[in-house]
């Protein structure tokens, strides 16, 4: 009786196997990070155009995936929203970011206790206003404050002073100008703060895939 030959069976569960797991790899996971790309708001541009860095795409809107019963949800704070909750695909089909790519990202050391951590802290501050002067002292919170209040104990993003300045003119863009003067306040340059593009360049995130 001849021996059967194994190996090519082996191969191919072998391939099999890979392709389950890198498959795996890419589906949306609570504690992902999911990036949306500047919008058509002046404000979006502003944010986008000030921030930008050789690494980063032109990320304007940071938010954190919740997976429940099989269905993707999505925390952020957005400019007249406030904190909320909402599903995925009403994240990516704001109607002002039609166009823009939206990308996931996870953080690389996060034990399953600090994304339950996370996440409940992410509930329990559903509601609070959006931070319109993104200055950190102030009522609510802005898109990228919120994901960093999340993740504060557990050290994953870093404040660095803010700057509403054209990288090239080196002078504050004419749509911070004008969004401060409309608040009648100063513009808060070099407060310490957080911005989409900075926190997707944080060595803690890799890059899972592109979503849109």
């Amino acid at each position: 009786m001849n021996k059967l030959d194994l190996k090519p069976i082996v191969s191919i569960l072998l391939v099999v196997l890979c392709i389950s797991c890198s498959t795996d790899s890419l589906k949306i996971k609570s504690g992902d990070i999911i990036f949306r790309g500047n919008a058509h708001s002046d404000l979006s541009q502003a944010i986008n155009e000030v921030t930008q860095t050789s690494k980063s795409t032109n990320y304007s809107h940071i938010g954190i995936c919740e997976v429940s019963n099989g269905d993707v949800f999505v925390y952020h704070s957005d400019l007249g929203k406030g904190v909320i909750r909402e599903p995925l695909e009403a994240f990516i089909t704001a109607k002002d970011s039609i166009g823009y790519t939206v990308d996931l990202y996870r953080i690389k050391t996060l034990e399953d206790k600090q994304i339950e951590t996370a996440l409940v802290k992410a509930k329990s501050l559903l509601g609070n206003s959006y931070n319109s002067t993104y200055i950190l002292e102030d009522e609510g919170y802005y898109c990228s404050e919120y994901i960093y209040e999340l993740f504060k104990a557990d050290s994953i993003f870093k404040l660095e002073p803010m700057t509403f300045k054209n990288a090239e003119t080196h002078q504050f863009h004419s749509g911070w100008i004008t969004h401060y003067e409309n608040l009648g306040i100063e513009i808060p340059e070099g407060k310490p703060g957080c911005n989409p593009n900075g926190m997707a360049n944080n060595d803690n995130l890799m890059f899972i895939r592109k979503i849109k």
